[in-house]
């Protein structure tokens, strides 16, 4: 019931925030409460920065949305930028979702209710140690002892306790920002003049969503490989092309996934849940047993044990300039050659 409940307010949402939907006085009206109370959380956290962080290298990725917008295949991106360059990296997280507020060191054995399934994905796919903590600072401490010297921080940019060398933003380009309003009228945490007060603003996909004086970076997911459920075997997405499917998505913006597949030739029969859903094997019972289901890795960690048969996941990388990648990874080196010193 709760699931149910849940599923129909963010379809509700939804509609409001990035469709034609009107916006309800009632949330118009919520909008100064919610701006008074990140004053005070801003003021408050301000305050309490830990001086212990302060010299170490923190990136921090986030965005000025509710919802997902791309940080997580940045996230892995960057980890593989910085190990390649020879340094340590470590992530933190909240691990949005998960049952539990406890510190928690996530593995790839790790289960997503415990620490979360977008840290269990990076721990997955980067090998680097991913920290999941209701408190984000503790977090970073921890990573410390294991003598991490880069700290990504997998959202956060609300989080004014935790200090930042870097902050970087992200914007979902097919989405952009919504009806424009800021919570819970609109999608958004954080006004767009924000934006200028960023190191890096990446915007995920095409769009003229940012004002002009913004320089933003174009990053773009490309598709890897459909890997079983099961594991073994791999297959490229063009080898599905002209194939019917249960497409699944549990993620901020489905539909990127659902185009992603029709663009391919992949013909698409959608199933759209909300954004870190906690599948059960029932939600499987009324696809099409004899059609393959496809999903996002996102969605894979967290349907690795129900025993679906034919189901594969995509897997997608990251893709940005060069020129923007080698620039950060100066910026990320000069810090940790000063707090070495």
């Amino acid at each position: 019931m709760t699931r149910i409940v849940r599923a129909d307010l963010e379809h509700r949402l939804d509609g409001i925030w990035y469709g034609d939907e009107p916006v309800p006085a009632w949330l118009n009206g919520l909008v100064p409460l919610y701006q008074l109370a990140i004053r005070i959380d801003k003021q408050w956290k301000s305050k309490k920065k830990y001086a212990d962080l302060a010299g170490t290298c923190i990136v921090v990725v986030g965005n000025i949305i509710a919802g997902g917008s791309g940080k997580t295949p940045l996230v892995i991106r960057l980890c593989r930028i910085f190990t390649e360059a020879g340094l340590t990296p470590g992530v933190i997280s909240r691990g949005y979702g998960r049952k539990e507020r406890g510190l928690r060191l996530v593995s790839p054995a790790s289960h997503p209710d415990v620490v979360g399934d977008e840290p269990l994905l990076i721990a997955c796919r980067t090998g680097v140690p991913v920290i999941v903590a209701a408190n984000r600072c503790d977090a970073a401490r921890s990573l410390l002892k294991k003598k991490v010297n880069v700290i990504i921080s997998d959202d956060g940019l609300q989080h004014h306790r935790l200090p930042r060398s870097v902050e970087i933003c992200v914007v979902d380009g097919s989405r952009g920002f919504g009806n424009g309003r800021l919570l819970p009228a609109g999608p958004l945490r954080e006004p767009p003049l924000r934006l200028s007060s960023f190191d890096h603003v990446i915007i995920n996909g095409e769009s003229d969503c940012l004002p002009a004086d913004i320089d933003a970076q174009n990053m773009s997911l490309v598709p890897g490989l459909l890997k079983s459920l099961a594991g073994g075997e791999a297959w490229r997405l063009s080898q599905f092309t002209g194939c019917t499917v249960n497409a699944v998505a549990g993620i901020a913006n489905p539909k990127r996934f659902f185009n992603l597949l029709q663009h391919t030739g992949i013909k698409v029969i959608e199933y759209a849940f909300p954004d870190h859903y906690a599948y059960s094997k029932a939600d499987f019972t009324a696809m099409d047993k004899d059609l393959p289901i496809m999903m996002t890795e996102k969605d894979a960690v967290k349907c690795m044990g129900l025993g679906l048969n034919n189901a594969w996941f995509l897997t997608v990388d990251a893709l940005l300039p060069q020129q923007w990648e080698e620039l950060l990874l100066q910026q990320v080196l000069q810090q940790v050659t000063k707090s070495g010193e």
